[in-house]
């Protein structure tokens, strides 16, 4: 009887849960094309272009460098002495690394800049995706510019309705 009873309670308590998954909706929204439909994401790639482009410069006057050290090698070559080739391929090869150890400070310094402008961005994104979404009752939003989910249940766009709250035409 005891069987009974736990089997019974098991089986409401899956119906009830079941029910209540049924209740909660769910929405998907392209979040990469709301960021970037908004005003202060295009500020900030320009920015981001800007900060690259003089970064960009001051490489430039290392490979300058390099090259110019490179063409007096290969001018001078001949008459130079063992121990001088030895000094200036040393100093070629040192300014080739101080050019690959510029790129990579130059890049990790764009990804910390890009990281530090576009913060608030996705933060004010997200604000409003779960302000809309609790303001329509949706207890799921899932990112469709992902593209992780081969097979969802049927869900709204919110794209809309967050653009509005944003003010993005």
């Amino acid at each position: 009887m005891k069987k009974y009873v736990i089997i019974a309670f098991v089986a409401v308590s899956g119906l009830f849960s079941v029910n209540a998954m049924a209740q909660s909706k769910v929405g998907h929204i392209n979040a990469q094309a709301l960021i970037e439909a908004m005003p202060e994401a295009q500020t900030a790639q320009k920015t981001l272009q800007q900060f690259a482009e003089e970064l960009d410069k001051d490489g430039k006057g290392l490979i300058e460098e390099y090259q110019k050290k490179l063409t007096e090698f290969d001018k001078g070559a001949a008459t130079m002495t063992d121990n001088i080739k030895e000094i200036k391929t040393k100093e070629i090869q040192t300014a080739q690394k101080n050019i690959q150890d510029y790129q990579e400070s130059a890049q990790q310094k764009i990804e910390a800049k890009r990281a530090e402008i576009l913060k608030p961005i996705y933060d004010k994104a997200r604000k409003a995706i779960e302000d809309v979404a609790k303001e329509k009752g949706y207890g799921y939003v899932l990112d469709s510019s992902a593209g992780v989910l081969l097979v969802s249940p049927a869900s709204d766009d919110l794209a809309p309705a967050v653009k509005t709250k944003l003010g993005i035409k």
